[in-house]
């Protein structure tokens, strides 16, 4: 076991590293600086400036930017890892069986999902559900590995705790809005939305006239590139006005969440601590995205918290279990109790 604690670990760190390495490639347009895949330019090592006239020969349409290309290799190069370590995982934890072997088997699902995504995000040139769900799939596989490395170290004192039926449904509907909330936020970054309003807290004036809740999702096919967005200032600031009321709703039911959890005895109250912690940051980090215009360093920082909100958040739903008849007691004799 101690070896796949290590490797657990070393999975978790290389998935942090790969979702912000992600983000990065994303919002400095190095999405399509590498217009083949797995390689760049015909090659597994990063293009140089001496590459240029090979690029230029490979793809004329497509002229070579080292310093992007140097971005989106580095990423795949991580993700290449961490899909390796993934894989260790899995095979060390066949034999184990249980639960630890369905989590292993998992995570190599969503790892080679991932890798297709990667392709698709290129040869479908940033298509807005494929960078989307790319999105999805990353926390999807940190939250995984988190479970993981939970199960490895489970024990009496880190057991589920039993409470009644209120709090694990609020953990549920908790969980799920930011779920929701985050691929609102995929979709507004896909889309290029993230500065359709520019204002606080409404949307440039006028905005309730200016919506197109039809065009904002549906799913736009047939164009050569999505890079930069294809879609109208009307649906892209539908998008935003959608992702500003979905964290509303993310900040009442996670918030009630977390204080619920504070309220409760010591095995809840540092989760419940840490999702309140988290759920202010990423607020205050998106105000900021708004307020100072997107500044690289806050906008990934915003999407390194979302990631780590659904961890904190899955994680402390995961230690409530429903409360256990007694085993004295059947179910005869507590209806002839009431």
């Amino acid at each position: 076991m101690k070896i796949q604690k290590r490797l657990a670990s070393i999975a978790i760190v290389l998935a942090v590293l790969v979702i912000v390495l992600g983000a990065y490639t994303r919002l400095t347009d190095a999405g399509l600086a590498c217009p083949d895949w797995p390689g760049c330019y015909g090659s597994l090592a990063v293009p140089q400036s001496v590459h240029m006239e090979r690029a230029a020969q490979l793809y004329p349409d497509t002229p070579l930017e080292p310093h992007k290309a140097r971005s989106e290799m580095v990423h795949r190069y991580f993700a290449g890892v961490l899909g390796g370590v993934i894989a260790l995982l899995f095979m060390l934890s066949w034999r184990a069986g249980g639960r630890l072997r369905h989590l292993s088997g998992a995570l190599l699902v969503l790892v080679v999902g991932q890798a297709a995504l990667g392709m698709w995000t290129v040869t479908l040139a940033l298509h807005p559900l494929v960078v989307t769900t790319h999105l999805l799939g990353g926390f999807a596989i940190l939250t995984l590995l988190w479970l993981y490395r939970t199960e490895l170290v489970r024990s009496p004192a880190n057991a589920p705790v039993c409470h009644g039926e209120g709090l694990p449904w609020l953990g549920n509907a908790a969980c799920g809005v930011l779920l929701l909330q985050i691929a609102l936020g995929g979709w507004t970054s896909a889309n290029y939305a993230a500065m359709a309003c520019v204002e606080l807290p409404l949307c440039q004036g006028s905005w309730q006239a200016q919506l197109n809740w039809e065009e904002a999702f549906h799913l736009p096919f047939g164009h050569a590139s999505y890079e930069f967005g294809v879609l109208s200032k009307e649906a892209r600031q539908t998008i935003h006005i959608a992702h500003r009321l979905g964290a509303l709703a993310t900040a009442l039911l996670v918030g009630g969440f977390a204080l619920a959890l504070i309220r409760q005895g010591a095995p809840l109250r540092f989760l419940g601590g840490g999702l309140l912690a988290l759920l202010l940051v990423q607020i205050a980090l998106g105000l900021a995205n708004v307020h100072l215009a997107l500044p690289l360093a806050n906008a990934l920082a915003h999407n390194l918290v979302a990631a780590h909100l659904l961890v904190c958040c899955v994680l402390a739903r995961g230690r409530l279990s429903r409360p256990r008849l007694s085993p004295s007691l059947s179910p005869e004799a507590i209806r002839s109790q009431t």
